[in-house]
């Protein structure tokens, strides 16, 4: 039980730090557009890229409220094993996501980084509290 003890506070900070960054993305959009986009880039393909990158960042921003509902209720709190999976997704997204920023990675990267990092760990958190509502699974 004292490993699991350990994950918990790890989990909610490496979660945090992938949310704060997504915030940054946010707060600095059309500069990120910018930088993600050849010098050639017409306004029309600025705006496409802006509005795939709003969806985007909108739908991990959706996929958190997924995961922290579940971590803070207590779904998933204290299983092990979505514990390790979302510290170990949140943590690649929090230094992915610093490259995407500070390196000017294409603006396509994100959604690799979203399907591995942000929707991954909330569909297994929905898989997790499926189990638990409905299986009495982790009770």
């Amino acid at each position: 039980m004292k490993v699991i003890r350990g994950l918990v506070p790890a989990r909610f900070l490496v979660m945090m730090s992938h949310l704060i960054i997504v915030i940054t993305i946010f707060i600095s959009l059309d500069s990120t557009v910018t930088a993600c986009l050849p010098a050639s880039s017409l306004d029309a393909q600025f705006s496409s890229e802006r509005t795939t990158l709003i969806v985007a960042l909108s739908l991990t921003l959706v996929m958190f409220l997924i995961e922290l509902v579940g971590f803070i209720i207590g779904f998933s709190m204290f299983n092990a094993s979505q514990s390790l999976l979302s510290i170990a997704a949140h943590a690649g997204a929090s230094v992915a996501l610093s490259f995407y920023l500070f390196d000017m990675w294409s603006c396509n990267l994100y959604w690799y980084i979203f399907g591995f990092c942000s929707a991954l760990p909330a569909l297994t958190e929905l898989a997790v509290i499926f189990g638990v509502c409905f299986f009495k699974k982790g009770l």
